[in-house]
């Protein structure tokens, strides 16, 4: 593989990508629901490795022979793994799929200065994306969202990845308790000006299980409202598009052609192999789409691959309908909307034309031409509410 190679076009094709889940974290964050578990003692990664390459002899199986669009090591924490692991995992896909020069290779990674001095070995090993998980620029907040790095170490690790990485994104957390818009403004174009391409801002949301929920349900920890959380976003889009990274997704922004190029294969409703514990995948198989998720306890994990070769406890058959509702809920959220001629080949049928003309005269969604249809600014705020009346 050649590390230098140039990044493929984006064909707006939907594409195949790779997952890798790597579940460790030194910390659990107060907010974090995602698959995430805390070890006290050393993680053995050769075994971990091995485990992954094994189960990718089975998602091989199951997917065909395929061209990998696009690699993304996510988690967890991946950029607590040896950069000898990441080259074995990325071999390894190597061998079973065929892999050209010029995909995008993305490893997310948390910039405290030990996990930073890895990122020579980690693009050695192929990657030409990362992923920050900065999430806030001022050391009050980062402390109150469990982060273990201060902005110093963010700042080092953004400057880092600016030099070794052709491309690099970081994301933050906004809509925090207390937060103003006018701190917000600031703190975000603060960020713009230190991003390369892409930025990741997600609304901070209350997930039941996790610390935060306990707090917020006490009445400890109190969020903006619906309207103050609006008004957050729409800020957020006016000053990224003014300063040339407009949202191509509801939460993500980019320069033109540094959009992620594996998220859009997930919001295309692309094909995609999970791999790891915890891990979902589709994959198409006949005119089924096949609903793939590991299991999620790493140790339960690594035991199920080595006995059976892979972690699997859930293959689902998903039929036309099914597909139709999942590829309107994923292309909604981008800019570029919906094939329409894709979702009417899957449901059947055309859109409600009552329930369309409905969503249109309010404002919420419109017309690309004849081929695409999208939802508006308007429409983004209320997404869940205008797939829901579409898929109809």
């Amino acid at each position: 593989m050649n590390i230098d190679a140039p990044l493929l076009p984006d064909t707006g094709e939907p594409g195949f990508g790779i997952y890798l889940h790597w579940p460790f974290c030194a910390a659990k964050c107060p907010y974090c629901d995602f698959n995430s578990h805390v070890r006290h003692h050393p993680v053995d990664q050769a075994r971990f490795a091995a485990a992954m390459l094994r189960e990718m002899e089975t998602m091989r199986r199951m997917s065909g022979p395929k061209t990998v669009t696009s690699v993304f090591l996510g988690g967890g924490t991946p950029s607590l793994m040896d950069p000898v692991t990441v080259q074995t995992v990325i071999d390894g896909i190597s061998r079973h799929w065929h892999m050209p020069d010029g995909i995008e290779i993305t490893m997310e990674a948390n910039p405290s200065s030990v996990e930073a001095e890895r990122f020579r070995g980690y693009r050695a090993a192929g990657v030409n994306r990362v992923s920050l998980g900065v999430q806030a620029l001022n050391n009050t907040d980062l402390r109150f969202l469990g982060r273990l790095h201060d902005v110093d170490d963010a700042l080092k690790a953004i400057k880092l990845a600016r030099e070794i990485f052709p491309r690099m994104s970081f994301d933050l957390i906004y809509a925090r308790p207390r937060q103003t818009i006018a701190a917000w403004e600031a703190e975000l174009k603060e960020a713009i000006s230190y991003a390369v391409d892409h930025l990741s801002l997600y609304q901070l949301t209350i997930e039941e299980g996790t610390p935060f929920y306990g707090l917020h349900k006490a009445g400890k920890l109190i969020v903006p409202d619906g309207d103050e959380s609006a008004d957050l976003y729409e800020a957020t889009q006016e000053i990224t598009a003014r300063h040339g990274m407009p949202a191509y997704e509801v939460s993500n922004h980019a320069r033109p052609g540094a959009e992620s190029r594996h998220n859009l294969t997930y919001w295309r409703y692309g094909d995609y192999a999970g791999i790891g514990p915890g891990a979902h995948g589709r994959l198409t198989r006949g005119p089924y789409k096949i609903a793939t998720a590991t299991e999620r306890r790493p140790e339960a994990w690594l035991e199920l691959v080595e006995r059976q070769g892979h972690g699997m406890v859930d293959e689902e058959e998903l039929g036309r309908d099914e597909q139709a509702d999942e590829l309107l809920l994923m292309g909604l959220r981008l800019t570029e909307g919906v094939d329409l001629a894709r979702w009417q080949q899957l449901s059947g049928r055309d859109p409600d034309p009552v329930r369309e003309q409905t969503l249109l005269e309010h404002g919420f969604i419109e017309r690309l031409g004849n081929s695409r249809l999208r939802c508006t600014p308007s429409g983004m705020l209320i997404l869940d509410s205008v797939v829901a009346d579409l898929a109809c």
